[in-house]
């Protein structure tokens, strides 16, 4: 909703609705509200879309000929609470999603690519937060892909300790409980 939409501080905020007057009632799949950072150029986008929007229309994506459906539905009583708000929601992502020729995804994989994003820059807790996560391990599990990049980034590594000649078997718990001593050091660099 634009009420959700924090212009000045670049932020959406993600919190259960309560049904009211024409408000329909809604809430997180977690049940747990959160505050998400969005960029600058996103922002814009959104505010060049509220100046665009329906007038009084107190949802972010809803078409003016949609909400006034809704309303008169609503107001009507043949509306009932399993209706979707935005029909033809999927349609239209798959057609967006072709005309930019991407291949076949859902709305759901680009919520998991933004989080497996998130995940190559931020640390764990701040992505199981902004994700609304309850437990980490479903962060861990499900978001934490390893991405070439990733595995780029290991080889680098590899290749600096090698050519530092930095492998040291007494850095290891395996050296400490086999009793490798200081003169055995030299011997096992090679």
């Amino acid at each position: 909703m634009w009420t959700d939409v924090d212009f000045e501080n670049n932020r959406i905020r993600i919190v259960r609705k309560d049904a009211d007057g024409d408000l329909h009632d809604w809430e997180p799949k977690d049940h747990e509200g959160r505050v998400i950072p969005i960029p600058l150029d996103v922002i814009q986008k959104l505010a060049d879309l509220q100046v665009s929007s329906s007038e009084g229309c107190p949802y972010v994506f809803i078409p003016p000929l949609r909400w006034k459906h809704i309303r008169q539905a609503r107001r009507s009583g043949k509306w009932t609470d399993d209706q979707a708000l935005l029909n033809n929601l999927h349609r239209r992502f798959r057609t967006i999603r072709r005309r930019a020729k991407i291949r076949s995804c859902t709305l759901h994989d680009l919520r998991r690519s933004c989080i497996t994003n998130w995940a190559g820059g931020l640390p764990i807790h701040v992505v199981q937060k902004l994700a609304g996560h309850a437990d980490i391990r479903t962060t861990r599990k499900y978001y934490l892909a390893v991405q070439e990049s990733d595995l780029n980034r290991a080889r680098q590594v590899q290749a600096e300790i090698l050519e530092n000649n930095q492998t040291d078997p007494l850095l290891t718990h395996f050296a400490k409980n086999k009793g490798f001593r200081d003169g055995d050091k030299k011997r096992h660099r090679a």
